[in-house]
């Protein structure tokens, strides 16, 4: 269970790490199910020579140990608390990508800051909204151990707080996660960075407008394994004020992290909301 330490450090960093969330033998076993796929394109565990690329990505598996890393006690006991009981979808499994980062000194091509898409957009790429369409939270799965040397996803502090605005200009269309960034304020980029490190099996989770980014050269001495699920959400994320449209533009606020609202505390009702 997250503690109401943690749970104020979500609100205003836009992340809280939980450690050892994940069973030792369920990460050594997603780990045997990952290198068998890299096996079929050519990549061996420990023939260092086939660690051509500077990072592969992989679309996460479905069943076996995969099922029981999504479905942890302790991250649906966080989602529960973050987002409310009966508010996401309770996924058997992860889902998403795995960016396999192996050691290199060549720029990756996909380092840079950003937040991620929620939904399809007209263009056929990534899209989000205001309101968070579709995805509650971004969830990074340790699936290796990473240190610093080890191309560890870089988190900027706070940045959670920085995107509503910029998303409430687009209305409920939204924009294209790639157009979120550079829209951003100059203040955005300096605030404080965090390196994700940990060991396997340590779960950040973050608020779904948290800017990141990859981070090179991976200077480590291993393979680097990161499920990165986004954890979906049926309807938007809640409003006291109804809709936000681009004419309303409240001079501060943040889906589901600005404030607490009184009474909304106890079990099965996230304590905060779009304000």
């Amino acid at each position: 269970m997250l503690t109401a330490a943690d749970i104020g450090r979500f609100i205003s960093d836009g992340y809280v790490a939980v450690r050892g969330a994940i069973l030792t033998d369920v990460i050594s076993g997603c780990q045997d199910v990952l290198w068998m796929d890299l096996a079929t394109r050519g990549v061996g565990r420990t023939d260092r020579s086939t660690w051509t690329a500077p990072v592969i990505r992989l679309n996460c598996p479905e069943g076996g140990p995969f099922v029981a890393a999504g479905t942890a006690q302790a991250l649906w006991e966080a989602y529960d608390q973050l987002l409310g009981e009966g508010t996401w979808w309770k996924r058997q499994g992860l889902g998403g990508t795995i960016p396999v980062r192996f050691p290199s000194e060549a720029d990756p091509g996909d380092a840079g800051w950003h937040i991620d898409g929620s939904f399809d957009g007209p263009d056929g790429s990534y899209w989000v909204n205001v309101w968070s369409k579709m995805r509650g939270l971004l969830v990074l799965v340790l699936l290796t151990d990473v240190d610093e040397r080890s191309a560890p996803t870089r988190i900027l502090k706070g940045s959670h707080l920085d995107v509503p605005r910029v998303l409430a200009a687009a209305g409920e269309g939204g924009l294209s996660f790639g157009q979120v960034a550079p829209r951003l304020p100059a203040s955005t980029f300096k605030r404080e960075q965090v390196l994700a490190e940990g060991k396997g099996g340590d779960v950040y989770i973050c608020h779904p407008f948290l800017v990141h980014a990859a981070s090179w050269p991976h200077r480590g001495a291993h393979a680097r394994m990161i499920a990165q699920p986004g954890m979906g959400i049926p309807r938007p994320l809640p409003s006291e004020r109804g809709p936000i449209s681009a004419r309303s533009r409240p001079r501060s606020f943040s889906a589901f992290v600005t404030r607490r609202r009184p009474g909304r505390d106890q079990a099965g009702a996230a304590p905060w909301v779009l304000t």
